[in-house]
């Protein structure tokens, strides 16, 4: 060619990348479930991933209720006894996605409201004491489970969902992700020779060497997290033998340190989680009115956190009566966490959903494994205990790549979207930018002026990037729309109509029916 220039490209080249309501490159989608060794394997890496915030909220939370390695070790245990239960009921009767339903971070402020409450100050055993803040809380989660069992089972949520559009959808999911920043690379810098080089790791196995071998198996990047974390461990574990923190701080060495976790010698051979081990649940009107507030925050989350989900797994968008549904079960989740005391209320896992991109498997089957794991190693405390000692560090790097991947499964709802309209620009930017302004303020509010019940109902809410980017975004969207077909077609709604009712597209049986015919008795709309 005449100068040396580069060719033109073909005409079909220029045209954009066609629209997919379902996720193409998934090699296993819900309903198909891979060969069961497989399988197994993959279900045990999605225990490992749960088992970082099943682990951290306790650590966090136990010592200020007055607990001690035993009683976090017994709470661990409840916690990720009631996540394979809640996460059975989710992939059966609830959305059918292969979501993990585990602790949420959303309900620690309250918590620590709980924990800090007058009612308290007097008891001077912290044995007692620590009984005395459990009991609370379980009160306060079996009145907040009340908020979701009501708007999920009677369809209100269905109602209000009808209106989410792809452009609401888009600062909902992805912040979801990223909202989650705090949390991860400050976590691995508290113990950056062990943090660091498990990201790295995870980075080379997960992303490069795939990419440089050639070949169908995708044994590197589908048990990435299995091969860094047992990498890392062992290195972790020869720096403590070695006296490598000998000398460091005490908050190195809590970080860095494999043995000072506390949860293997605290962890009993086998115990039986049971309803109120605690003892008899106690209510405060104003502790329960502000974990509703965390409950109703945790929903707004968690309906982001099903469309990853279901982004993920190569299903179709959710149908609203199903992510309705889906709530009604967390609801149930989180009475179940009031009733056996697990400190913190149910939500769907991020990490995992994020795991669900790494493996390109979104089989149902697998996260059912996952709960039989849970449920097993709650039992068995010292086997599982052995799991749950992996350092924070190490966890955060996980959080760094899973984050990331729920943050762009919002982001990839933009190709239903206009991006030349600046309407939508607008609402896009503007609720992103105050989805992360807005939660600055309020961080720094609570660090100056303290926790409370009446302060959580206003500082939860405000301080959760996805619940303010989405509620915004679904109310600039709602009431700065046209009704004319140009501004549906920018909204991306002409590509999600036909899965606002169940029975539009066939593939909604497919991936989100009853089992047992249960359909007959309990249908979709």
């Amino acid at each position: 060619m005449a100068g040396g220039g580069a060719p033109q490209p073909k005409q079909d080249e220029l045209l954009p990348h066609p629209v997919k309501d379902q996720l193409p490159g998934v090699s296993y989608c819900i309903t198909s479930p891979p060969p069961w060794p497989e399988a197994i394997l993959l279900g045990f890496q999605h225990y490992l991933v749960m088992l970082g915030t099943t682990v951290l909220i306790p650590t966090y939370l136990v010592p200020q209720m007055g607990g001690d390695k035993e009683e976090k070790a017994r709470m661990i245990q409840t916690l990720l006894f009631v996540a394979g239960i809640n996460t059975l009921f989710q992939s059966l009767f609830g959305t059918r996605l292969p979501a993990i339903i585990g602790g949420s971070y959303t309900y620690v402020p309250t918590t620590i409201s709980i924990v800090l409450a007058g009612r308290y100050s007097n008891i001077l055993d912290p044995h007692e004491k620590f009984h005395a803040i459990v009991r609370g809380i379980q009160g306060s989660l079996i009145v907040a489970s009340t908020l979701q069992i009501v708007l999920g089972f009677s369809g209100l949520w269905r109602n209000v969902v009808r209106f989410l559009s792809p452009l609401s959808a888009v600062p909902l999911v992805s912040l979801v992700g990223f909202g989650l920043y705090a949390l991860g690379f400050p976590g691995v810098a508290k113990c950056v020779e062990i943090g660091l080089p498990h990201l790295i790791i995870l980075l080379i196995l997960s992303q490069y060497i795939p990419h440089l071998m050639r070949g169908e198996r995708n044994i590197f990047d589908r048990f990435a997290v299995l091969i860094s974390v047992a990498i890392v461990w062992m290195y972790a574990l020869l720096l403590t033998v070695g006296g490598a923190y000998k000398h460091r701080p005490q908050t190195t060495q809590m970080s860095c340190r494999t043995d000072r976790a506390g949860i293997i010698s605290g962890a009993p051979w086998i115990t039986v989680p049971y309803p109120f081990q605690w003892g008899a649940p106690t209510f405060a009107a104003g502790e329960a009115f502000a974990m509703m507030m965390a409950s109703f925050v945790a929903l707004v989350e968690s309906t982001g956190s099903f469309i990853a989900v279901s982004r993920y797994a190569s299903a179709t968008p959710v149908p609203p009566s199903v992510l309705s549904r889906g709530i009604g079960w967390q609801g149930v989740g989180i009475l179940l966490s009031g009733i056996f005391g697990t400190g913190n209320g149910s939500s769907v896992s991020v990490e995992n959903a994020g795991l669900l991109a790494l493996t390109r498997v979104g089989s149902r089957r697998v996260v059912q494994i996952a709960a039989g794991f849970m449920i097993f190693f709650s039992i068995l405390g010292k086997f599982g205990a052995v799991f749950a000692s992996i350092p924070a560090p190490m966890v955060a790097a996980l959080y760094c790549l899973f984050f990331a991947y729920v943050g762009s499964a919002g982001l990839g709802f933009l190709q239903f979207c206009n991006l030349n309209c600046f309407r939508t620009k607008f609402i896009l930017g503007f609720s992103i930018f105050l989805g992360l302004s807005i939660p600055q303020y309020f961080n720094q509010y609570t660090a100056v002026n303290g926790y409370g019940p009446f302060n959580d109902m206003v500082n939860v809410p405000f301080s959760s990037e996805p619940f303010v980017a989405g509620i915004l975004a679904f109310f600039l969207d709602v009431t700065l729309r046209k009704k004319d077909s140009a501004s549906r077609k920018d909204r991306g709604m002409i590509w999600w109509d036909r899965f606002r009712s169940f029975k539009s597209d066939t593939r909604s049986e497919e991936f989100y029916s009853l089992p047992f015919n249960l359909n007959k008795f309990f249908p979709a709309v």
